[in-house]
């Protein structure tokens, strides 16, 4: 018996061996720019209380969206809960950006769900505090930090895809 599993683990190891290396998924970084070309919808919203939703066996928190402004695309074309277009973000994934209730921010998105529905997997929401959003740049690396500039930076990618 011990010879079987000895030929049976030496069979195996020489499998696993001949395997290409399998390594973890890695998300390059995007510009705001690459960014902007990638969503499909771009939107200004307030997230709403997250509920959590079961659907084929995978767990997602459901944040609605209460939306103020559509930069791009066609918000309705956003997965929906309770008849308002929704984030679905699969629970228990690593490296996502806070999401709290209350929170305004510009959302890059992509209208299919994924298991994070933001462009670049957690790169494409911005918090808008006081009027002021932090953390995109524009093509020459300056902070956009005002929604004109934002929505402008926004427009000249997307005519740019």
């Amino acid at each position: 018996m011990r010879a079987v599993l000895r030929v049976l683990s030496v069979g195996i190891l020489g499998l696993l061996a001949a395997l290409p290396d399998v390594g973890a998924t890695t998300v390059p970084t995007l510009t705001f720019v690459q960014q902007a070309k990638k969503a499909d919808v771009i939107v200004r919203a307030t997230l709403g209380t997250a509920t959590t939703v079961t659907e084929g066996g995978v767990a997602y928190a459901v944040y609605p969206l209460t939306i103020a402004e559509t930069l791009a695309g066609d918000a309705g074309s956003l997965p929906q809960s309770q008849g308002r277009p929704a984030l679905y973000v699969m629970q228990g994934l690593a490296d996502l950006p806070t999401l709290s209730a209350g929170q305004e921010v510009i959302a890059l998105l992509y209208a299919r769900r994924l298991d994070s529905p933001l462009v670049g997997f957690n790169q494409g929401l911005y918090v808008v505090t006081g009027g002021k959003v932090t953390g995109p740049k524009d093509g020459a690396g300056k902070d956009i930090t005002d929604l004109g500039p934002l929505r402008d930076a926004v427009r000249s990618a997307r005519e740019a895809k």
